[in-house]
């Protein structure tokens, strides 16, 4: 019996390969004021998909690279906030991270 490979996907956070099982397919779903990314799990929505691990870390990175509107070939800046609560990454909806879970040394007494 021949074992079929399963397809691998480019995580648009991180830039690792990962089989699609691991990985969280996402699409930009229009509507009047741009375009907002909505989470697939079940792989079934039509449109472009990028993926992205279902880790926070991968998510912000994504985010801040800005990878999301290339890989889906989307204008502008889609919006991000239903699938930062579906990964419940630290996030506001300005795209920054959470400025007061992240530890900064800055401005700190020596």
């Amino acid at each position: 019996m021949v074992r079929r490979a399963l397809p691998e996907r480019t995580c648009v956070g991180c830039r690792s390969r990962a089989s699609t099982k691991e990985l969280l397919r996402v699409v930009a779903v229009g509507d009047g004021a741009g375009h907002s990314l909505r989470p697939d799990p079940s792989r079934r929505l039509p449109g472009r998909g990028a993926h992205v691990h279902p880790d926070p870390a991968c998510f912000a990175q994504a985010v801040r690279r800005r990878a999301f509107g290339r890989a889906l070939r989307v204008t502008g800046v889609p919006d991000h906030g239903e699938l930062a609560t579906h990964l419940d990454a630290p996030t506001t909806t300005s795209g920054q991270p959470d400025r007061t879970r992240v530890a900064s040394k800055v401005g700190r007494p020596t």
